[in-house]
């Protein structure tokens, strides 16, 4: 099996992919046409030449582009449009043509700030209100697991939501195409459907080992009051992010029993996040994976 960097994330009623010079976008619309986007980007950052950094920059800018393909997607399968809100005219006067990016900017940012503190300040603040006597080695391996433990709660009530079962239903499309693709069979619904809904190299299975690097890297600075705690917490969550940036490299990367039961545990997660597709939805993975595909 040859191993590819493509990947994507499961849209409104489609996908985005990601290659590497190509981001595609393939929407089932309400008529059932399959709608189409490309965007060529620069693949030669500089960046990228550095370890660590290059994971934090293309934590933030991922999400971004999640985003803006989520806000396109929805709009594709809009039905009907809504008169504008005077609070919409009143924001359109003040930023003009720069208000979609405005807006973007804004809900990526809040995106994060959501999720540092659902997945990273509040395991600290509940174990705090325990007491502080337990010593940091305890304190702190109590919070890793009250965090893991969130995390898998989060994505189990969304699972359950009827309005996630399609996304998650794309997201197994997805995957089960990259692995069609990664065994170099022709992509085809019949081809793809043989494949496991489950792949190493998912968001998943990046923000599990998010929560594993998050509780060995916090132990290395200790236990204090609930102040110094969350200051440390924020100071050391970009390296947590490019850490495990790296390491989710490696782990795919290189096969051996170590990295194979990792992958696993993270793969563990995508019973949450991944649901057998039908064909249609299959039929728009293929689309949005060969649009993405660099000639």
């Amino acid at each position: 099996m040859k191993k590819t960097i493509y990947g994507g994330q499961a849209l409104i009623e489609g996908l985005m992919i990601k290659g590497p010079t190509k981001i595609s976008i393939a929407i089932r619309k309400p008529n059932n046409e399959i709608e189409v986007k490309q965007v060529i980007f620069n693949n030669n950052s500089s960046i990228k030449k550095f370890p660590i950094i290059r994971g934090i920059v293309e934590f933030f800018r991922m999400n971004v582009q999640g985003i803006k393909a989520l806000l396109y997607s929805a709009e594709q399968v809009e039905i009907e449009e809504t008169e504008p809100s005077n609070f919409e005219k009143f924001l359109k006067k003040v930023f003009g043509e720069r208000l979609d990016k405005v807006i973007l900017y804004f809900i990526a940012t809040l995106s994060i700030f959501f999720s540092i503190a659902l997945f990273m300040l509040l395991p600290n603040l509940l174990i705090s209100f325990l007491g502080t006597n337990n010593g940091a080695l305890l304190n702190n391996a109590l919070e890793g697991i009250l965090r893991v433990s969130i995390f898998t709660a989060y994505l189990k009530l969304s699972s359950g939501l009827e309005e996630m079962k399609r996304i998650w239903m794309y997201h197994g499309a997805e995957h089960k195409t990259i692995h069609c693709f990664e065994h170099d069979e022709k992509l085809t619904i019949e081809n793809v459907k043989k494949y496991t809904t489950k792949h190493p190299r998912c968001g998943t299975s990046f923000l599990f080992l998010v929560m594993i690097i998050s509780i060995i890297l916090f132990s290395f600075v200790g236990w204090h009051n609930v102040l110094i705690n969350i200051i440390l917490r924020l100071l050391l969550i970009p390296l947590v992010a490019g850490t495990s940036y790296e390491l989710f490299r490696l782990l795919w990367k290189f096969d051996n029993p170590f990295t194979s039961k990792i992958n696993k545990l993270g793969m563990m997660f995508q019973n949450f996040t991944t649901i057998e597709p039908n064909d249609d939805q299959i039929e728009v993975a293929i689309t949005a994976f060969n649009a993405a595909i660099s000639n």
